[in-house]
């Protein structure tokens, strides 16, 4: 790479990166990425949310995705000691996608980054930026490639979507504790020759295992599955071994997976994700804008992640291009409250499910098919509707919700 001068500079090949990337390039702008690792590589957050769809269609990716033959979702599956709880996204309340992917995100963010190449943008793998001078009129990035060699991309815009990199925070101490208690994942990709002894073997499934520790099962087109087992650091102190044979334990003793997975293949050994949560102090600055996990992080249970990722980076390109076109924005107004809006949505939906509040929730006797379907735009990603009541007042709707069926529940035993 030589010295580069463009319009804006994205940081990261992750779907923050590579959608912002396609809209401002469609717009007339040249983008340059760069990404400090090769890809495909492996990362987590592999069930999408239909919200997800709006932008990957204006990044024009859509039709490359189909072709990859990715597992459809049409919702998702809640089970706990034998009961079920199904939400389907075609009931929800809020007008939108009805339908996604559940993706190795390997495979999902390369081609995602192929699509870009495609377009003419320049992509430059394995290229590690080491600092950023934002003193004149444009940036100044200076980046290392594999072999060492130094260069330097100025840049009238950056939009950093480097995720668990963190680039610009960083580099800045822009870094924030999160408000989420620390959780570790213990996980592995398995070959799931016994998919067919499971009811409806190709949903997306949250097993609760026990209070606060719970599984993902997401299965792959491919025949390979995601499993993983989500708590408190705490709860894997119970198990002795190392971390495959505390996977292999916790297999064994969960009813719902023991005949499906004992002694199935493992395509990797499990690995650990441990205080994941993240965030930052603010999302935006003088000639940058965060994106994606760079902003917050919250937790898997909700697929979140590539959620707040692609509507950040859909919503980030579009201010950018004003930005270059002259134009004020009002980034508080226009963007980190928006974000925040559907962070904290999200956060409160993560949080009741550990407390225990969506337990009584969702596997109550009886559910009023209105609410429940407006619960169901919050899980398909629709955080921003704020026609919803379940979105506009999240926190107590739901805790409001619980407190009814509890009362109800007492009523009833009283009987």
């Amino acid at each position: 790479m030589n010295n580069i001068k463009t319009d804006v500079l994205v940081i990261g090949a992750g779907p923050s990166g590579t959608i912002a990337a396609s809209i401002i390039k469609q717009a007339g702008y040249s983008v340059v990425i760069v990404e400090k690792l090769k890809f495909p590589r492996f990362v987590i957050g592999e069930s999408l949310l239909p919200r997800c769809m709006e932008a990957l269609e204006e990044a024009g990716f859509l039709e490359a995705v189909k072709a990859r033959g990715f597992q459809e979702k049409n919702g998702a599956k809640f089970v706990k000691d034998g009961m079920v709880c199904d939400y389907f996204f075609a009931d929800q309340f809020t007008s939108g996608w009805n339908w996604t992917w559940q993706v190795p995100r390997a495979e999902f963010d390369k081609t995602l980054a192929d699509c870009c190449e495609a377009m003419g943008i320049p992509l430059y793998y394995e290229t590690t930026v080491t600092g950023i001078d934002f003193s004149g009129s444009d940036s100044v990035t200076t980046v290392q490639d594999a072999a060492g060699n130094i260069s330097t991309i100025e840049a009238r815009y950056i939009v950093d979507g480097s995720g668990y990199g963190r680039v610009i925070p960083k580099l800045f101490n822009l870094d924030k504790p999160s408000s989420l208690p620390s959780r570790r994942a213990l996980f592995a990709h398995m070959r799931d020759d016994n998919r067919e002894l499971a009811h409806e073997p190709n949903r997306i499934t949250i097993v609760t295992h026990k209070p606060a520790v719970w599984i993902w099962v997401i299965p792959f087109s491919s025949g390979i599955t995601s499993v993983g087992f989500v708590g408190d650091p705490s709860f894997y102190k119970d198990f002795a071994g190392n971390d495959t044979e505390v996977f292999d334990t916790l297999i064994k003793k969960e009813p719902y997976l023991a005949e499906r997975f004992t002694g199935a293949e493992k395509i990797f050994e499990p690995r650990v994700l441990e205080s994941w949560s993240s965030s930052t102090e603010k999302f935006y600055g003088d000639g940058f804008v965060l994106t994606g996990n760079v902003t917050e992080f919250l937790d898997p249970v909700f697929s979140s992640g590539v959620t707040l990722a692609s509507v950040s980076s859909q919503l980030a390109a579009h201010l950018v291009i004003r930005k270059l076109q002259g134009e004020e924005v009002d980034w508080d107004k226009e963007y980190m409250d928006i974000m925040m809006q559907g962070v904290n949505t999200f956060r409160t939906y993560v949080n009741c499910w550990y407390d225990g509040t969506l337990d009584k929730i969702f596997f109550a006797k009886e559910q009023q098919p209105d609410i429940k379907n407006m619960i169901c735009s919050v899980l398909a990603g629709y955080v921003w509707d704020m026609e919803n009541p379940f979105v506009k007042d999240h926190y107590h709707q739901v805790k409001k919700l619980a407190r009814i069926l509890d009362m109800k529940q007492m009523l009833e035993e009283k009987e």
